[in-house]
């Protein structure tokens, strides 16, 4: 039985989730590099929130017994480490000094781990239609109530 988060949760998540994304385009816009850098650090984070959700929802699915492909979980957490890869990479190689480096990655972090509390409180706010069981799913359940 899942508890349905409070209010307070809900709005911090959102509240963090706004801040970071704010944060973290804004230090865009006022940076001083080039627009395909801009574009670059950008598409990293919308690469990375969609990641991060994704993994979310295939891990919640999974765990409600909700058929997730291997291929699609895999490619969800590899896409995941990516999008922090390609940002420690690029952080990496950029000129700027290690205050901006630093603003970049927590901004990014904080975005990344607010949109899965945001996902997480969205799904258990919305139950899904009453959607059988696995197999799997049912016997796991069963041996769990032996125990």
């Amino acid at each position: 039985m899942n508890q349905q988060p409070s209010t307070a949760f809900v709005g911090a998540s959102w509240m963090a989730l706004i801040i970071g994304v704010l944060a973290y385009n804004i230090g865009l816009w006022n940076a001083s590099m080039a627009l395909n850098e801009k574009g670059y650090y950008f598409t990293i984070l919308m690469y990375g929130l969609f990641a991060a959700i994704s993994v979310q929802k295939s891990v919640r699915d999974r765990l409600e017994g909700i058929p997730v492909t291997n291929l699609y979980f895999g490619i969800s957490w590899l896409s995941t480490i990516l999008a922090v890869l390609l940002l420690v990479v690029g952080l990496w190689h950029a000129s700027l000094t290690l205050s901006e480096k630093g603003f970049y990655a927590m901004s990014f972090t904080l975005s990344l781990f607010s949109a899965i509390a945001v996902q997480k409180n969205t799904r258990d706010n919305n139950p899904q239609p009453n959607t059988a069981p696995t197999p799997h799913v049912e016997e796991r359940r069963r041996v769990e109530q032996e125990a």
